[in-house]
């Protein structure tokens, strides 16, 4: 069993989650409550890197999900950074590779992200 580590940073297009080790069933509560106190505003995005993820059971996969819903719920988007093919696999399987959009590395995630017009 390997440990769940997160490490947080932000960038100006919004919150950036490295996720390394196990997102499973023993990780999702608390993966769950760190998504849950995350600052996101319209028009910015949640960028979750998944890179170092060497497990993600069901319960991983509902966190993604949450965590989806929850950057919807402050109008802001979410996409997935370097995810490992065994899980790209099972994305694709379930539908979910048509859910979230991907990008290989999450600094690509970033620079794809556009800034909401602003109005005078």
């Amino acid at each position: 069993m390997t440990e769940l580590t997160v490490r947080t940073r932000t960038t100006p297009a919004g919150p950036v989650i490295e996720l390394t080790g196990e997102l499973d069933h023993d990780s999702a509560a608390d993966v769950r409550a760190l998504l849950r106190g995350l600052e996101l505003g319209a028009g910015r995005q949640l960028v979750i890197d998944l890179s170092g993820i060497t497990v993600c059971d069901s319960s991983g996969i509902t966190v993604l999900l949450a965590a989806r819903n929850h950057a919807l719920d402050a109008r802001a988007g979410i996409a997935l950074a370097t995810v490992p093919a065994r899980v790209s696999r099972i994305f694709h399987m379930v539908g979910l590779d048509q859910v979230f959009p991907t990008y290989p590395t999450a600094q690509a995630a970033e620079a794809a992200w556009t800034p909401p017009p602003t109005h005078p």
